[in-house]
């Protein structure tokens, strides 16, 4: 009897872990990821249409952490190793709590098409944390490619908000910082487990705080329930805040860090649109030639080899 539960409780490991998969669908779901995120941003303006930025902040994690806790509770997938948490730590702290926290504060007072600035930079960053603390070492010519790419990104959309730094500024480039050390830890723990429990057991270790800022910022701050709010809400909660980050570990576990980030280089612009088609905003003809710029760097790191 005790052989037969020990097998029995073992095996929602087995089913977990993680198995061989092809780079190019490692490649797929990093963009499906991408374009997940590049709704980030309209969906926070809609959802500050009806909530303050802690209330939204907090609300959207404590609804993915309960989509994300019941899906381990009914998988009934073991609790991580100890050595883990500390990571997991790490990206709680930077892809649940402080990004969305940081952005949400800066959207208050800048458009998305300013806010994507702090996109822009993300793959470089991510690439550069991810140096530092995995060890990795791409190749020159990748490393030319995303700091080309980086610039394309950055000339185009520091051009639409104006070049001026604000409160906002200081933020996004903190938001950064913290997001970039997130999808590095993220990445790393992606190898050893599936990304979806990466994430799911990041939100559920913020739920102690969570939870009670989210009561607290409920009662303080105005709520008025329309389709934008509450769309909005619902989607940087299961969208952005599960589903994305979902394939987007499990990309950056196939095809690695670096390059998995590079395919961030098309966020801002994919955001731009969706802040056209969402919001009403306007877009100059710069458009389509950093779009075109941006892809050749797509297309540079992603057949690099470090």
């Amino acid at each position: 009897m005790r052989a037969q539960s020990s097998a029995t409780t073992a095996s929602p490991i087995a089913v977990a872990t993680p198995g061989p998969e092809r780079p190019g669908f490692g490649t797929l779901q990093a963009a499906l990821g991408v374009v997940a995120f590049s709704l980030t941003f309209p969906a926070t303006a809609w959802g500050l249409e009806g909530f303050g930025p802690w209330s939204l902040v907090a609300v959207r994690s404590v609804l993915a952490a309960v989509i994300a806790g019941t899906a381990l509770l009914v998988l009934r997938v073991p609790l991580p190793a100890r050595r883990h948490w500390p990571g997991l730590a790490v990206v709680g702290a930077g892809v649940v709590l402080g990004f969305p926290l940081l952005t949400t504060l800066a959207l208050e007072t800048s458009t998305t098409a300013h806010a994507a600035v702090v996109v822009g930079l993300l793959p470089l960053t991510t690439a550069l944390f991810s140096a530092l603390r995995v060890g990795t070492r791409p190749s020159r010519t990748f490393w030319i490619a995303a700091l080309a790419g980086a610039a394309a990104v950055l000339a185009f959309t520091v051009q639409q908000s104006g070049g001026a730094l604000t409160t906002a500024d200081l933020y996004l480039f903190a938001a950064l910082l913290v997001c970039a050390a997130g999808y590095t830890e993220g990445g790393r723990l992606a190898r050893v487990m599936p990304g979806w429990q990466v994430i799911g057991w990041a939100l559920v270790l913020c739920l102690p705080l969570t939870v009670p800022v989210a009561a607290l910022a409920l009662a303080q701050e105005p709520v008025q329930l329309t389709a934008h709010s509450v769309t909005g809400l619902l989607w940087v909660a299961a969208g952005s805040q599960f589903v994305g980050l979902v394939v987007w570990y499990r990309g950056m576990a196939a095809i690695g860090i670096p390059k998995a980030s590079q395919l961030q280089l098309a966020q801002p612009l994919l955001t731009l649109v969706w802040s056209v088609l969402l919001l009403g905003e306007h877009l100059t003809v710069a458009a389509p030639l950093t779009a075109a710029a941006v892809l050749v760097c797509i297309a540079v790191t992603q057949r690099s080899r470090g």
